[in-house]
C-alpha cells in the first residue's frame, strides 16, 4: 500500500462501511493551540451509592426499587426515548414526511458495584454483560415489531452520561436506524459484487498489514479503523463471519470479553484516567430474512486527543462538510498498541 507519501500531507480516506470520507491532517499536530480543556470525572469512590438509582436496593425516579442483584441487571428505561404503543400513523405529502417509531428501550446496568468500569471489571463480570447482550438480543429479535437491536453505552460525563454507575443501553425499534441502513447498504453492495462480507475480507487486509492492530485473541481483534474519525476510535471485530451477538459461541463471548478489557484498559492507560467513550455494536437487522452480507462488529468513539483533558470537537467543516482528523490512524494504533494492558490504578 502506497500509503507513505500520504502520511505527512492532507489527505483523504474512504469509509467502505458508510461511501463516506475523512481528512486526514497530520501536519495539524505541529499547530501552536491544542484544543480546549475539557473535565473528565473521576471514578467513584463509593461502592455503593445511596443516592444512585442504579445501585442494587435503592429506588429509582419512578419508585421502582431495584433488586438486590449481585451481576448484571437490565430493566425498561423509566424515560424511555422510544414507546412500544406508538401508533403506525404516516404522514407524507412529498415535502413533509413522519410516522410513528415504536420500539423499547432497556438500561443494562454491567455490575452492582458502583465504583466499577468495564476496565476495571474482571473478565468473568465482562463476559456476564456480554452473555447478557446475547441473550436481551435474542428476546428482542423474537418481538414481531423489532427490526434492530441497538447495543450501547455512553461512559463519563464528557458523554453525556448522567450516572457514573457502570451501565449501557438497549434500544430495539422497528426500523433501522440511520448508520444502520448506511453500513446495511454498502456490505449488500459488497458481498453482492464479491460473494464475501465486506469485513471479513477487510479483517483479513488488516492482519496481513498489522499497523493498526491494536490486540487480539483466538476469536476478535481489535483495531483502528483505516477510516478513523476519532483521534483513537477502534473497532472490534470476530474473526470467524458472525452477524449478530446471539450467533457467538460459548469461547466467542469469553473473547469478546477479553478484547473489551483490552482495549479498554489501554484506553484508560493512555492518560491515567477513566477514560470517557461512546461504544455500541452494529449487528444484522432482525428480521425474518438470511444476512450473509452482515458481519457483528463493535465500534468505540473516544472524544480525548491529546491529553486527559483535551477533546476534539465536531464543529465548523465537520459539521458542514465533512469530518477531519489530525493523527492517523497509524500512530494512533501504535499509541494504543504500545501501552499495558495492566489497568493503571492496578500499579499505584
Amino acid at each position: 500500500m502506497m500509503l507513505e507519501k500520504l502520511q505527512a500531507t492532507s489527505h483523504r480516506r474512504f469509509n467502505p462501511l458508510t461511501g463516506e470520507w475523512v481528512i486526514v491532517s497530520p501536519h495539524r499536530t505541529l499547530r501552536p493551540w491544542q484544543g480546549q480543556e475539557e473535565e473528565v470525572s473521576a471514578p467513584s469512590a463509593l461502592a455503593h451509592d445511596p443516592k444512585c438509582y442504579l445501585c442494587a436496593g435503592n429506588i429509582r425516579a419512578n419508585g421502582a426499587r431495584n433488586p438486590d442483584y449481585t451481576s448484571t441487571f437490565v430493566f425498561d428505561n423509566d424515560f424511555a426515548a422510544l414507546k412500544p404503543d406508538a401508533p403506525e400513523t404516516r404522514l407524507d405529502d412529498g415535502l413533509f414526511v413522519a410516522e410513528g417509531e415504536s420500539g423499547l428501550c432497556r438500561v443494562v446496568c454491567f455490575s452492582p458495584r458502583h465504583d466499577l468500569t468495564l476496565a476495571r471489571m474482571s473478565l468473568t463480570e465482562i463476559a456476564a454483560v456480554v452473555d447478557c447482550w446475547a441473550a436481551e438480543t435474542k428476546a428482542l429479535a423474537a418481538r414481531p415489531d423489532i427490526t434492530s437491536v441497538q447495543i450501547f453505552e455512553n461512559r463519563g460525563e464528557i458523554m453525556g452520561c448522567s450516572n457514573p454507575h457502570p451501565h449501557g443501553q438497549i434500544w430495539a425499534s422497528r426500523h433501522l436506524p440511520n448508520e444502520m441502513v448506511k453500513e446495511g447498504a454498502r456490505q449488500q453492495e459488497y458481498f453482492t459484487r464479491h460473494g464475501r462480507p465486506l469485513l471479513t475480507d477487510y479483517l483479513k487486509r488488516e492482519l496481513e498489514i498489522k499497523t493498526r492492530i491494536i490486540c487480539e485473541n483466538d476469536h476478535f481483534v481489535v483495531l483502528v479503523p483505516f477510516w478513523a474519525v476519532w483521534p483513537f476510535e477502534t473497532l472490534v471485530l470476530p474473526r470467524r463471519t458472525v452477524s449478530s451477538l446471539d450467533d457467538l459461541s460459548a469461547a466467542e463471548r469469553t473473547g469478546l470479553a477479553e478484547a473489551l478489557s483490552a482495549i479498554t484498559v489501554r484506553y484508560d492507560n493512555l492518560f491515567s484516567v477513566s477514560f470517557p467513550y461512546s461504544m455500541g455494536f452494529h449487528q444484522r437487522p432482525m428480521d425474518d430474512k438470511p444476512h450473509p452480507e452482515w458481519t457483528l462488529h463493535g465500534h468505540f468513539y473516544p472524544p480525548l486527543l491529546r491529553s486527559a483533558t483535551v477533546k476534539k470537537f465536531m464543529v465548523g467543516f465537520e459539521m458542514l462538510g465533512g469530518p477531519q482528523r489530525d493523527i492517523t490512524p497509524e500512530a494512533a494504533a501504535a499509541c494504543l498498541r504500545a501501552l499495558s494492558a495492566r489497568h493503571y490504578l492496578e500499579s499505584r
